[in-house]
């Protein structure tokens, strides 16, 4: 057995064994309604052989209450069988995604660095689909085909000895091309799979970006693509179709065929009274059934191939360890967190960069209370202190202190609620305003929500909304402006009322309105905290206590912005660079 496999049926017995219920009700109604539909075989011979033939009414008629009898136990079998099957795949594949999620959530976000969105998202619905459809239904059906199968064989050397060599040498001429086709049939399948996602990953991405597309009048060209991409998916469908039109072809002409020669090999036994009427046309239904449930059974492998594929991804997903878990004898931080922060020699690459030291030796205290901006170049290593703060990575050596306890000592949720971040581009998610505001604390009133958004200035824009707090956001705050984004950010920062405040460049890229607003919410946001401050804007930096300038991952120089002007040329270029011109319009 395969690798693949192996873990396919190990995901679905960890996951369907709670269930041992329901499916030992589904095992025992699918037994029964293979045993119903090979009595059918039975049930024929006799309204052929009592019915038919007797020319007796009351045989026929007994004959025919018979056949629906069972027809009616063939219903209600189905019936259970069908709703048990499918409830079972089903609530398993709602358990598959629901631990995945849980699962991918708690993944360091290094992990989401290698490995591609799209894909990942693809694993969770796409391959948890093929995994219910399977579950919910392809495995019942191989197994109802096998029971037909193995039972219908049985019943045709039962029936007639003569007949049922005939059907055996015929079995081989028409497993073969079902094997060959299908085998083509489903390599096709899998590149027509490929050519779908194709379409839908080009639309994605031509939606997702509709401004651009239309302000650049690409429209024609992404138009001629979007054919392009069509028609190779459509090439490659026909193929599929092709080649599933020829095995479907060949199968009935096989199949019908042995049966042809059956009822003329047949028919001149009925004639020459060696069998019954009865008993031949039974033995074209065992048949029937037999070559209906190997052609089903060739079908099916392909479909538990995919879900073999389909069950390995996810489990390779499922058995992703996090880099970042809480120690077995976590610490706790003194109450309250008064917030100071040590950094201790502290040296880091990233996991596709173990080579460039992206924070190179850095030694530096933040006092309880202290407002600390941090500037630099692009790539000096600011966000990276975000990072590293919040525990989104762990540093190649030293360490970070809260209150002079080492963060790798705490749990990492206890930690992170010492934080309230506000960055560049605030996350908003879809929901309703009030929701996206009381996102760190679930159970604040909506006295607190209103009490946050006046002191983000973000109360007068939001009750003018047609909803007002209830408000439904579209995908990442679709439909309001930067600086109202920016304000809810600020709101949600508030309301989390964390001892340390991380201002990832809050007011970059704002209007002077925005920014303006924004400037007068910031002071009520910092008071008593500790605040550390990604800036450019020079009305942010002047007024924090101290300036850390980093360049190339290293501390360049600490202090004041007067002080920094005068002793630390990489500051002092910094602010004839992007100081000056507030400098002189404030002067002005």
């Amino acid at each position: 057995m395969t690798s693949d496999r192996r873990k396919a049926l190990q995901l679905a017995a960890d996951f369907i064994m709670p269930y041992r219920k329901a499916l030992a009700g589904a095992f025992a109604a699918l037994v029964f309604t293979a045993g119903i539909t090979l009595s059918l075989g039975q049930g024929i011979r006799l309204l052929v052989d009592q019915g038919f033939v007797t020319g007796s009414p009351e045989l026929l008629n007994r004959s025919v209450l018979l056949f629906f009898i069972l027809i009616g136990c063939l219903a209600v079998g189905t019936f259970v069988r069908f709703y048990l099957v499918s409830w079972i795949g089903e609530r398993v594949v709602a358990d598959i995604r629901k631990q995945v999620f849980n699962h991918l959530i708690d993944l360091h976000p290094g992990f989401f660095e290698t490995n591609r969105g799209l894909e990942i998202q693809s694993r969770l619905t796409t391959d948890t689909t093929v995994l219910q459809s399977v579950i919910g239904s392809t495995v019942s059906m191989a197994l109802r085909n096998f029971f037909m199968m193995i039972g219908g064989i049985v019943l045709l050397f039962v029936t007639n000895v003569k007949l049922t060599s005939i059907v055996m040498l015929a079995v081989p001429l028409v497993v073969a091309p079902i094997l060959i086709f299908g085998r083509r049939v489903r390599r096709l399948s899998r590149q027509s799979q490929d050519r779908v996602a194709d379409v839908g990953s080009y639309v994605g991405e031509i939606l997702g970006q509709i401004k651009i597309v239309q302000a650049y009048n690409h429209q024609p060209q992404d138009q001629d693509r979007f054919g392009e991409v069509v028609e190779n998916a459509f090439a490659v469908a026909r193929q599929r179709i092709r080649q599933r039109a020829w095995l479907i072809a060949i199968v009935i002409l096989l199949i019908l065929g042995a049966v042809g020669i059956m009822l003329w090999v047949g028919g001149q036994d009925v004639i020459a009274g060696e069998i019954t009427g009865g008993e031949l046309a039974a033995f074209v239904f065992y048949s029937l059934i037999v070559g209906s449930s190997v052609g089903s059974l060739s079908e099916v492998i392909g479909e538990l191939q995919r879900a073999a594929g389909a069950a390995a991804r996810i489990v390779e997903l499922l058995q992703t360890a996090s880099e970042i878990t809480p120690p077995e004898h976590p610490r706790s931080l003194p109450v309250p967190v008064r917030g100071e922060i040590a950094f201790e020699a502290l040296r880091f690459a990233y996991p596709g960069r173990p080579n460039v030291d992206v924070i190179d030796g850095i030694d530096l205290t933040v006092t309880a209370g202290e407002t600390l901006a941090l500037v630099g170049p692009s790539g000096a290593g600011k966000s990276t202190l975000f990072d590293l703060l919040l525990r989104f990575f762990d540093p190649r050596s030293g360490g970070i202190r809260i209150d002079g306890v080492d963060i790798r000592e705490l749990d990492p949720a206890e930690l992170r609620r010492c934080f309230a971040l506000v960055s560049q581009t605030p996350a908003l998610f879809f929901g309703s305003i009030a929701d996206n505001i009381r996102y760190g604390r679930p159970e604040a009133s909506q006295a607190d929500i209103e009490a946050a958004a006046r002191v983000a200035h973000a109360h007068e824009f939001i009750t003018d909304l047609p909803d007002g707090y209830d408000t439904r956001l579209g995908d990442a705050g679709l439909g309001l402006s930067g600086g109202q984004r920016q304000r809810i950010a600020i709101a949600r920062a508030l309301i989390m009322d964390a001892p340390i405040l991380l201002l990832d460049e809050a007011t970059s890229a704002l209007d002077a309105q925005s920014e303006h607003l924004i400037q007068q919410a910031l002071p009520e946001l910092m008071t008593g905290r500790t605040t550390l401050v990604i800036a450019h804007r020079l009305a942010t930096v002047k007024h924090a206590d101290r300036i850390a300038v980093l360049d190339h991952g290293r501390l360049h120089g600490v202090g004041s912005h007067q002080e920094l002007i005068h002793s630390d040329p990489l500051y002092a270029r910094l602010a004839e660079l992007q100081f000056r011109e507030p400098e002189n319009a404030s002067s002005a």
